[in-house]
Protein backbone atom coordinates (compact mmCIF):
# COMPACT_ATOMS: atom_id res chain seq x y z
CA UNK A 1 0.00 0.00 0.00
CA UNK A 2 1.89 2.81 -1.16
CA UNK A 3 0.06 5.59 0.81
CA UNK A 4 -0.73 3.96 3.92
CA UNK A 5 -2.20 6.71 6.26
CA UNK A 6 -1.40 9.47 3.94
CA UNK A 7 -4.30 12.37 3.48
CA UNK A 8 -5.55 12.66 -0.38
CA UNK A 9 -7.84 15.30 -1.80
CA UNK A 10 -9.10 14.80 -5.83
CA UNK A 11 -10.89 17.78 -6.89
CA UNK A 12 -13.49 16.33 -9.51
CA UNK A 13 -13.04 13.07 -7.80
CA UNK A 14 -16.51 11.67 -8.03
CA UNK A 15 -16.77 10.45 -12.07
CA UNK A 16 -14.84 9.02 -14.73
CA UNK A 17 -10.73 9.72 -14.20
CA UNK A 18 -11.78 11.46 -10.68
CA UNK A 19 -13.33 8.57 -9.90
CA UNK A 20 -10.41 5.95 -10.72
CA UNK A 21 -8.03 8.35 -9.32
CA UNK A 22 -9.70 8.55 -5.46
CA UNK A 23 -10.56 4.98 -5.76
CA UNK A 24 -6.71 3.95 -6.29
CA UNK A 25 -5.74 5.88 -3.80
CA UNK A 26 -7.94 4.57 -1.74
CA UNK A 27 -6.71 1.10 -2.35
CA UNK A 28 -3.41 2.46 -2.20
CA UNK A 29 -4.14 3.21 1.73
CA UNK A 30 -4.51 6.89 1.38
CA UNK A 31 -8.00 8.72 3.11
CA UNK A 32 -9.31 10.21 0.19
CA UNK A 33 -11.25 13.21 -0.30
CA UNK A 34 -14.03 13.23 -3.25
CA UNK A 35 -14.02 17.03 -3.89
CA UNK A 36 -17.83 17.31 -6.85
CA UNK A 37 -19.51 20.05 -7.65
CA UNK A 38 -22.50 19.08 -9.23
CA UNK A 39 -22.13 14.92 -9.42
CA UNK A 40 -23.87 14.46 -5.91
CA UNK A 41 -24.79 10.76 -6.91
CA UNK A 42 -21.68 9.71 -8.51
CA UNK A 43 -19.90 10.83 -5.51
CA UNK A 44 -21.73 8.54 -3.30
CA UNK A 45 -21.46 5.80 -5.47
CA UNK A 46 -17.62 6.61 -5.26
CA UNK A 47 -17.66 6.58 -1.31
CA UNK A 48 -19.77 3.26 -1.45
CA UNK A 49 -16.77 1.62 -3.90
CA UNK A 50 -13.98 3.24 -1.61
CA UNK A 51 -15.91 1.91 1.45
CA UNK A 52 -16.57 -1.65 0.36
CA UNK A 53 -13.00 -2.12 -0.50
CA UNK A 54 -12.44 -1.31 3.36
CA UNK A 55 -11.06 2.84 2.24
CA UNK A 56 -11.61 5.23 4.30
CA UNK A 57 -13.34 8.62 2.29
CA UNK A 58 -15.90 11.26 2.80
CA UNK A 59 -17.06 13.73 -0.36
CA UNK A 60 -16.99 17.06 -0.15
CA UNK A 61 -19.19 19.63 -2.22
CA UNK A 62 -17.45 22.63 -3.71
CA UNK A 63 -17.13 24.86 -6.53
CA UNK A 64 -13.31 24.78 -6.96
CA UNK A 65 -13.90 27.88 -9.63
CA UNK A 66 -14.92 29.88 -6.76
CA UNK A 67 -12.72 31.12 -3.45
CA UNK A 68 -15.24 30.44 -1.22
CA UNK A 69 -15.77 27.17 -2.51
CA UNK A 70 -12.07 26.48 -2.15
CA UNK A 71 -12.09 27.68 1.13
CA UNK A 72 -15.07 25.61 2.22
CA UNK A 73 -13.10 22.45 0.90
CA UNK A 74 -10.18 23.13 2.86
CA UNK A 75 -12.32 23.27 6.18
CA UNK A 76 -13.96 20.37 5.36
CA UNK A 77 -10.62 18.17 5.03
CA UNK A 78 -9.53 19.75 8.13
CA UNK A 79 -12.73 18.50 9.57
CA UNK A 80 -12.58 14.68 8.23
CA UNK A 81 -8.76 14.26 8.39
CA UNK A 82 -6.94 17.37 10.56
CA UNK A 83 -4.44 19.44 9.39
CA UNK A 84 -2.14 17.38 6.91
CA UNK A 85 -2.50 16.77 3.36
CA UNK A 86 0.15 14.17 1.67
CA UNK A 87 -0.97 14.68 -1.71
CA UNK A 88 -2.87 17.03 -3.61
CA UNK A 89 -4.99 15.73 -7.20
CA UNK A 90 -5.88 19.30 -9.49
CA UNK A 91 -8.41 16.87 -11.48
CA UNK A 92 -11.61 19.35 -11.89
CA UNK A 93 -11.96 20.13 -15.32
CA UNK A 94 -13.93 19.86 -18.64
CA UNK A 95 -14.01 21.29 -22.05
CA UNK A 96 -17.24 22.38 -21.89
CA UNK A 97 -18.41 22.78 -25.32
CA UNK A 98 -16.88 22.96 -28.59
CA UNK A 99 -16.16 26.63 -30.06
CA UNK A 100 -14.70 27.99 -33.29
CA UNK A 101 -13.31 31.26 -32.44
CA UNK A 102 -16.02 32.96 -34.14
CA UNK A 103 -18.54 31.03 -31.11
CA UNK A 104 -16.06 32.47 -28.41
CA UNK A 105 -17.49 34.76 -25.91
CA UNK A 106 -15.68 36.55 -22.46
CA UNK A 107 -18.52 33.84 -20.44
CA UNK A 108 -17.50 31.13 -21.88
CA UNK A 109 -13.57 31.98 -21.70
CA UNK A 110 -14.50 32.70 -17.85
CA UNK A 111 -15.90 29.16 -17.50
CA UNK A 112 -13.44 27.45 -19.02
CA UNK A 113 -10.42 28.83 -17.73
CA UNK A 114 -11.64 29.88 -13.80
CA UNK A 115 -12.84 25.82 -13.76
CA UNK A 116 -9.11 24.51 -15.85
CA UNK A 117 -6.58 26.92 -14.71
CA UNK A 118 -7.72 29.47 -11.87
CA UNK A 119 -9.16 26.17 -9.63
CA UNK A 120 -5.97 24.01 -9.85
CA UNK A 121 -3.55 28.00 -9.13
CA UNK A 122 -5.81 28.50 -6.12
CA UNK A 123 -7.17 25.21 -4.62
CA UNK A 124 -3.24 24.49 -4.19
CA UNK A 125 -2.61 27.92 -2.79
CA UNK A 126 -5.02 26.90 -0.42
CA UNK A 127 -3.83 23.25 0.41
CA UNK A 128 0.37 24.36 0.28
CA UNK A 129 -0.16 25.28 4.47
CA UNK A 130 -1.13 21.93 4.87
CA UNK A 131 1.68 20.17 2.86
CA UNK A 132 5.14 19.48 4.25
CA UNK A 133 8.17 17.54 3.09
CA UNK A 134 7.51 14.34 1.26
CA UNK A 135 4.24 15.73 0.19
CA UNK A 136 3.02 15.39 -3.51
CA UNK A 137 1.07 17.82 -5.95
CA UNK A 138 -0.09 16.07 -9.63
CA UNK A 139 -2.22 18.41 -11.73
CA UNK A 140 -4.48 16.84 -14.54
CA UNK A 141 -3.38 18.68 -17.85
CA UNK A 142 -4.24 17.17 -21.57
CA UNK A 143 -2.51 15.72 -24.75
CA UNK A 144 -4.29 18.75 -26.06
CA UNK A 145 -1.66 21.23 -23.98
CA UNK A 146 1.04 19.88 -26.29
CA UNK A 147 -0.73 19.70 -29.54
CA UNK A 148 -3.61 22.39 -29.76
CA UNK A 149 -6.18 19.93 -28.96
CA UNK A 150 -8.87 19.28 -31.68
CA UNK A 151 -11.73 21.55 -33.47
CA UNK A 152 -13.20 23.56 -30.89
CA UNK A 153 -11.03 23.15 -27.86
CA UNK A 154 -9.08 26.07 -28.25
CA UNK A 155 -9.34 27.17 -24.37
CA UNK A 156 -9.59 23.72 -23.24
CA UNK A 157 -6.15 23.13 -24.96
CA UNK A 158 -4.91 26.57 -23.71
CA UNK A 159 -5.66 26.11 -20.14
CA UNK A 160 -4.39 22.80 -19.75
CA UNK A 161 -1.13 24.05 -21.57
CA UNK A 162 -1.07 26.70 -18.40
CA UNK A 163 -1.18 23.46 -16.35
CA UNK A 164 1.52 22.27 -17.81
CA UNK A 165 3.58 25.35 -17.49
CA UNK A 166 2.65 26.28 -13.67
CA UNK A 167 3.45 22.22 -13.01
CA UNK A 168 7.20 23.15 -14.15
CA UNK A 169 7.27 26.55 -12.21
CA UNK A 170 5.75 24.75 -9.13
CA UNK A 171 7.97 22.00 -9.06
CA UNK A 172 11.17 24.45 -8.53
CA UNK A 173 9.39 26.80 -6.33
CA UNK A 174 8.32 24.04 -4.01
CA UNK A 175 11.39 21.56 -4.24
CA UNK A 176 13.50 23.09 -1.93
CA UNK A 177 10.34 22.19 0.83
CA UNK A 178 10.23 18.58 -0.21
CA UNK A 179 7.26 19.18 -2.10
CA UNK A 180 7.10 17.50 -5.59
CA UNK A 181 4.71 18.52 -8.58
CA UNK A 182 3.93 16.54 -11.58
CA UNK A 183 0.93 16.60 -14.00
CA UNK A 184 -0.33 13.72 -16.25
CA UNK A 185 -1.37 14.09 -19.94
CA UNK A 186 -4.12 11.71 -20.91
CA UNK A 187 -5.09 11.62 -24.20
CA UNK A 188 -7.77 9.56 -25.95
CA UNK A 189 -9.66 7.49 -22.29
CA UNK A 190 -12.32 6.15 -22.87
CA UNK A 191 -14.60 8.20 -20.75
CA UNK A 192 -18.22 10.28 -20.70
CA UNK A 193 -15.96 12.93 -21.53
CA UNK A 194 -15.65 11.19 -25.09
CA UNK A 195 -19.01 10.35 -24.87
CA UNK A 196 -20.22 13.74 -24.67
CA UNK A 197 -17.67 16.06 -27.27
CA UNK A 198 -15.83 13.16 -29.81
CA UNK A 199 -17.47 11.30 -32.57
CA UNK A 200 -17.44 8.19 -32.52
CA UNK A 201 -16.13 7.87 -36.13
CA UNK A 202 -13.48 10.64 -34.41
CA UNK A 203 -12.51 7.78 -31.80
CA UNK A 204 -12.49 4.99 -34.25
CA UNK A 205 -9.53 7.26 -36.32
CA UNK A 206 -7.94 7.95 -33.20
CA UNK A 207 -7.28 4.61 -31.87
CA UNK A 208 -6.69 3.35 -35.07
CA UNK A 209 -3.51 5.65 -35.65
CA UNK A 210 -2.74 5.35 -32.18
CA UNK A 211 0.40 2.36 -31.85
CA UNK A 212 -1.52 0.21 -28.95
CA UNK A 213 -4.84 0.59 -31.32
CA UNK A 214 -7.16 1.35 -28.51
CA UNK A 215 -8.30 4.47 -26.27
CA UNK A 216 -6.79 3.91 -22.62
CA UNK A 217 -9.04 3.09 -19.23
CA UNK A 218 -9.49 5.99 -16.77
CA UNK A 219 -7.91 2.93 -14.32
CA UNK A 220 -4.52 3.00 -16.49
CA UNK A 221 -4.70 7.10 -15.68
CA UNK A 222 -5.53 6.30 -11.86
CA UNK A 223 -2.43 3.75 -11.71
CA UNK A 224 0.40 6.70 -13.32
CA UNK A 225 -1.25 9.12 -10.51
CA UNK A 226 -1.25 6.93 -7.47
CA UNK A 227 2.32 6.26 -8.82
CA UNK A 228 3.68 9.74 -9.00
CA UNK A 229 1.76 10.49 -5.75
CA UNK A 230 3.88 7.80 -3.78
CA UNK A 231 7.70 7.56 -2.36
CA UNK A 232 8.13 5.08 -5.16
CA UNK A 233 7.89 8.48 -7.30
CA UNK A 234 10.27 10.36 -5.12
CA UNK A 235 12.93 11.78 -7.49
CA UNK A 236 10.06 12.39 -10.16
CA UNK A 237 9.15 16.16 -10.70
CA UNK A 238 8.37 18.86 -13.05
CA UNK A 239 7.53 16.68 -15.50
CA UNK A 240 4.11 16.41 -17.48
CA UNK A 241 4.01 12.75 -18.38
CA UNK A 242 2.17 11.47 -21.27
CA UNK A 243 -0.34 8.58 -21.20
CA UNK A 244 -1.75 7.95 -24.57
CA UNK A 245 -0.54 5.10 -26.13
CA UNK A 246 2.11 5.96 -28.06
CA UNK A 247 -0.45 8.39 -30.21
CA UNK A 248 2.79 11.37 -29.51
CA UNK A 249 5.73 11.95 -27.70
CA UNK A 250 6.94 14.83 -25.42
Amino acid sequence: MKLKNKVAVVTGGARDIGRAISVKLAKEGAKVVVNYNSSETEANETIKEIESNGGEAVAVQANVAKQSGIDDLVDKTKAAFGDRVDVLVNNAGGLFARKTIEELDEAFYSLVMDVNLKGTVFVTQAFKPLMSKGASIVNMASQAGRDGGGPGSVLYAASKGAVMTLTRNWAKELGPQGIRVNAVCPGMIATKFHDDFTKDEVREKVAGLTPLRREGQAAEVADLVAYLASDEASFITGNNVDINGGLAFS
